[in-house]
């Protein structure tokens, strides 16, 4: 049986993230194997947007809401990384917050994220002090920030534990204050610990 088979008996030949059954192609889950296990069956729409980056449709993404609890690996891979990559949105952070990947599952999400994202390597997020930020740090606030569209203010002290790095801006980060995800400037914030 071939791959293109296999996925499309899986998946009722649909695709495996949006639903949709018309131009269906096999993805290679990267790192991938070439497997079955290591692919999904996805349509044009959610191919072109996952390999061009910044053209992504946040309202076509919601899909991602139930392809995230998949049973299959690949699926839950790619809903991973692609709520992440739209992490700008409101709703993707409740997601994400939500969302549960076995140890050798999330390791698998991490490590082609970076694979695909070749800015990764060249932009590196720098704090007020100089150093270096990564996902799932955390800060404290390093100044009173008023939060655009909000009634309160970050202040100064204020810890955001477990930030996410904006992966094409080097001076921003998200996090959560107030339990409101906000953005926030890495020269307004220092590395904890």
């Amino acid at each position: 049986m071939s791959i293109e088979s296999e996925l499309k008996e899986r998946s009722g030949s649909g695709c495996e993230l949006c639903g949709n059954t018309n131009g269906l192609s096999v993805f290679a889950v990267s790192p991938s194997d070439g497997s079955a296990d290591k692919s999904i069956l996805i349509c044009e729409t959610c191919l072109s947007q996952i390999n061009n980056p910044g053209t992504e449709d946040a309202n076509h993404w919601r899909c991602i809401n139930e392809s995230m609890w998949s049973t299959e690996p690949a699926v839950q891979v790619m809903s991973w990384r692609m709520l992440n990559r739209l992490r700008s949105q409101g709703w993707t952070q409740d997601l994400l917050d939500t969302m549960y990947l076995d140890e050798e599952t999330l390791k698998w999400a991490q490590s082609g994220q970076d694979d695909t994202s070749a800015n990764d390597d060249k932009i590196k997020h720098i704090d007020s002090n100089g150093s270096v930020l990564q996902n799932g740090d955390t800060v404290v606030i390093i100044k009173d920030l008023d939060i655009k569209g909000s009634q309160f203010a970050a202040k100064r002290g204020t810890s955001v534990r477990n930030i996410n790095l904006v992966w094409n801006n080097a001076e921003q980060i998200e996090g959560r204050v107030n339990g409101q995800t906000i953005v926030i400037l890495t020269k307004y914030v220092k590395k904890a610990g």
